[in-house]
């Protein structure tokens, strides 16, 4: 405004100035003229006095117009700059025609243009750094307002939004729950709100676990405007830590009865309870099993945690699948026929089967496992089968496939998956799937000897039927000193 003040005055001045000019100039010519032609008629006169006026008055209006552009031109480009600015063209400039107080303002005006445009880059920056980092997380980060409406939320993030609001909760909400803050995080965020302080919890959402912090966000004047909540789904970390709990828990629970025994039969002897030389050799005997019980627990822990880390060696050689499967029917077949009345029968491929590479002793141990859990389901005068054969993978690659079939009371459903895990029970009574007599370890073992050999091992069973254990190795293993 004050800008403007200056300019009209200045304006105004030089008009007065241009016409002060204009009138002593013409008084003088007039003077001069009605001097020397003092003697012509008043009528020349006052014609003279009406073009001097016209000379005046055109000369005075030609330089109002120039100095009015010259000022007014700036003036107009300035303004058409801020328009552009105001439209987002932040680059604009306008051109510097004059050192004076116009000129300084279209400097200044440039000056402006460029911070601004320098700050709103390095605001785009830091934004996109922050959509690229928020973009780039596994967890799951959404900001709410004070009222629970979602104001902002990465791609992990919307993709869990959407997932929770595909979900019936107990409550249904009349609002638009992809706006609004799950049902899950709801508990949590009123209590942020309401007692101003960070909540961490953890939420189990149908078969997910997810671990949640929610933190609120605070306006200028300290007052809670909202809350970002950060999510990560643990629900791996969770099993795993319920894994860990139950392992040392059965291992805890494998131990305590054998060295329960061994301490009351030591004493036993002790005291001299025994009476005679046969009392004291069976319990002797009975030490002595539960010894041997503990030495195989210890060694199968120690196996699984080498196989599980990678540092079981396994001697590569040629294996004669066919020779080997004989040989662990022979040595079961009398020892099923003696103690449990079952039948073992093989069937194998005319074709004697080989692998290029493999631990025959380790092998072995899967056959033994495998026809020993069998034998300790199957009833009296029932039968174990056990196949071997030529087949293809899935990608058509030759493989052996070995079967294991028992007739015993088979496995649940909903426990098949949870089968090759360490000390699995079936049931919260610490049941376990196989009956007693080994030391729960057995199918994790096989699962690593045969995945470090490369194959698979699948199990298929039905309640009071049976199960099947399947077993694919492929003909040519890679070589190497030691399988991970």
């Amino acid at each position: 405004m004050n800008i403007w003040k200056s300019v009209v005055g200045k304006l105004w001045i030089t008009i007065i100035l241009l016409v002060a000019f204009v009138i002593t100039f013409l008084g003088l010519f007039l003077l001069v003229y009605i001097d020397v032609n003092f003697e012509r008629n008043s009528q020349e006169i006052k014609w003279l006095f009406v073009y001097a006026g016209i000379i005046g008055f055109l000369l005075t209006t030609f330089f109002a117009f120039f100095l009015f552009t010259k000022i007014t031109q700036p003036l107009l480009q300035l303004k058409k700059a801020a328009d552009s600015v105001t439209k987002g063209e932040y680059k604009t400039r306008v051109e510097i025609r004059s050192s004076d107080e116009i000129g300084q303002l279209a400097s200044r005006f440039n000056h402006m243009t460029e911070k601004l445009d320098q700050t709103i880059r390095d605001l785009h920056h830091e934004k996109e750094q922050l959509d690229s980092i928020l973009r780039s997380m596994t967890d799951v980060v959404i900001t709410f307002d004070a009222s629970g409406n979602i104001l902002l939320a990465n791609p992990q993030g919307e993709k869990l939004i959407e997932h929770w609001a595909a979900i019936s909760w107990e409550k249904s909400l009349e609002i638009n729950v992809m706006k609004y803050i799950p049902e899950p995080l709801q508990p949590l965020f009123k209590s942020v709100v309401e007692n101003n302080e960070e909540q961490t919890s953890k939420l189990y959402v149908q078969n997910d676990v997810w671990s949640v912090v929610i933190t609120p966000l605070y306006a200028q004047d300290d007052l809670v405007r909202g809350a970002v909540a950060v999510l990560r789904n643990v629900t791996e970390e969770d099993r795993l830590e319920k894994l860990r709990k139950d392992f040392v828990a059965n291992v805890s629970h494998e131990l305590r009865t054998p060295l329960s025994m061994l301490q009351g039969y030591s004493e036993a002897l002790l005291d001299d309870i025994a009476g005679s030389i046969d009392e004291r050799k069976e319990l002797a005997q009975i030490i002595l099993d539960e010894s041997l019980r503990m030495s195989r627990l210890v060694k199968d822990l120690l196996d699984l945690a080498k196989m599980e880390a990678g540092h079981l060696e396994m001697n590569c050689e040629k294996v004669n699948i066919t020779s080997l499967v004989e040989r662990v029917t022979r040595k079961f077949s009398t020892l099923a026929n003696e103690h449990n009345g079952v039948s073992i029968k093989q069937d194998l491929a005319d074709k004697e089967l080989w692998i290029e590479c493999g631990d025959e002793d380790r092998l072995e141990q899967v056959l033994t496992n495998l026809l020993d859990n069998g034998l300790r389901h199957t009833p009296k005068g029932a039968f174990i089968f056990i196949r071997a054969y030529y087949a293809k993978n899935n990608e058509g690659g030759p493989t052996i496939r070995i079967e294991i079939e028992d007739q015993g009371e088979g496995i649940p459903q909903e426990d098949l998956p949870y089968i090759f895990e360490r000390f699995y029970k079936a049931d919260k009574a610490r049941t376990r799937i196989f009956s007693s007599g080994g030391t729960g370890l057995g199918l994790s073992i096989v699962k690593n000897i045969v995945e470090s050999h490369e194959g698979m091992i699948q199990a298929d069973s039905k309640v009071g039927k049976g199960t099947t254990f399947s077993i694919e190795l492929p003909c040519n293993v890679r070589e190497h000193t030691q399988l991970e």
